[in-house]
């Protein structure tokens, strides 16, 4: 290190011995084509006052010139400019040069909520629009390793929790294959191409076909067909010529249910913002949550679908009640939230009549997608609840088994 401070002088110009007229340590000197002799030179106390500040970058041009001169000829202050550095060193610890890991989050999210529209979208196809481009634009910042990143998939089934280890590429291929439902649908072509079922099959087993038909482990391949299709559901959901005249009430059949294709692109982003979610998981980056406006839809579209797996969850053996509709009142609570009522047994769904809250629940609304998403268990629900504890467990528990791979 100390070749370094000493010979700093020798890029600033040539140094020849003085002939003493100016002192005994003065130096006759050439700096950029200049040849003077500097009084600064000829006093080594003043010199040496001025280490300090040369140090901290704080002597003006002339002096730094004239004490980096004498530091090569004084090995005494050379010494002592490199204890100076090194102290100042500490004074200004380096910093990351890696940015904020959420900065690219917030803008991104920022850039999605002010950008035009790339053709006019409906109000129910905006979160799979969004959703679809936030997950994009993750995976463009992926490196070829991160494809092949393990990923683990969590849902809940009445039998309980189940998990499925796959890759990032895998969850692409699985959005890609599922997707392909509702484009079936809406006329656009199937990615599973001649492995297509003859007739609607459930999403896990489009999934198992396409990942057999590829014949491979899926690859970052994926992710160009997959962001492709994508477009183009968008694009088909902005037609206003189509059958039902853009209004979304396109049946999507699902393999023993269907739904309307405005239900069916707000049930695929839902999904495509969990598996985005898990996959962030996998790579270590932070992915905020839908925007309040759009994880509303999303948190609606839950509730009107959670009455159809309330049928797995039979109510215990009870007195019937006197009048009105059994409901469990849902408070919502945080960006999206709201009030939703949830009917509880048949009559609630068949008979008019005023509601009858049995039991009330609250929770956060992220905290409610995890559970629909199979993320969170039932009886692991951080929540406030009222009334009747078996009703609210078969809603907690039909809610997450609304999840799938």
């Amino acid at each position: 290190m100390g070749g370094g401070v000493r010979g700093q002088a020798e890029g600033m110009g040539e140094r020849r011995e003085g002939d003493g007229t100016a002192g005994p340590s003065c130096v006759t000197y050439t700096s950029f084509g200049v040849t003077g002799i500097d009084p600064l030179l000829g006093d080594h106390r003043l010199l040496r006052s001025l280490l300090g500040a040369w140090a901290l970058a704080a002597c003006s041009p002339k002096e730094a010139l004239a004490v980096e001169t004498h530091l090569g000829v004084c090995g005494a202050c050379a010494d002592e400019a490199l204890r100076l550095r090194d102290a100042v060193g500490l004074l200004h610890p380096q910093e990351p040069l890696d940015l904020d890991p959420s900065l690219r989050a917030r803008v991104l999210a920022r850039c999605l909520e002010r950008r035009p529209p790339r053709v006019p979208v409906p109000a129910w196809a905006e979160p799979y629009d969004t959703e679809t481009a936030r997950l994009d634009a993750l995976l463009q910042s992926l490196g070829d390793s991160d494809w092949h990143a393990p990923v683990r998939l969590r849902w809940w089934t009445p039998e309980g929790p189940t998990r499925r280890r796959t890759t990032v590429a895998g969850v692409i291929a699985h959005l890609l294959a599922v997707d392909g439902l509702v484009a079936a649908a809406t006329g656009l072509p199937d990615p599973l191409g001649a492995h297509a079922p003859g007739m609607p099959v459930p999403p896990e087993e489009r999934t198992e076909r396409y990942l057999a038909a590829l014949g491979a482990p899926p690859t970052r391949a994926e992710h160009a067909p997959w962001r492709e299709q994508t477009h183009a559901l968008v694009r088909t959901a902005g037609l206003p010529d189509g059958e039902d005249g853009g209004s979304g009430g396109t049946p999507v059949p699902y393999g023993g249910f269907s739904l309307p294709l405005r239900d069916a692109l707000l049930e695929r982003a839902f999904e495509t913002w969990i598996h985005a979610w898990d996959i962030a998981t996998a790579v270590s980056y932070p992915y905020a949550a839908p925007a309040g406006p759009h994880l509303r839809l999303l948190i609606d579209l839950a509730t009107r679908l959670v009455p159809q797996t309330l049928a797995a969850f039979p109510p215990p053996d009870a007195e019937p009640r006197s009048g009105g509709r059994g409901t469990l009142r849902l408070e919502i609570e945080g960006p999206g939230g709201g009030v939703w009522r949830i009917g509880v047994d048949p009559k609630a769904e068949s008979e008019e009549g005023p509601y009858e809250d049995v039991a009330e629940v609250r929770l956060d609304g992220v905290e409610f997608c995890e559970l629909a998403a199979g993320h969170l268990a039932p009886e692991e629900a951080a929540l406030g609840q009222d009334g009747d504890r078996a009703t609210i467990l078969r809603v907690l528990r039909a809610t997450a088994a609304l999840s799938r791979v």
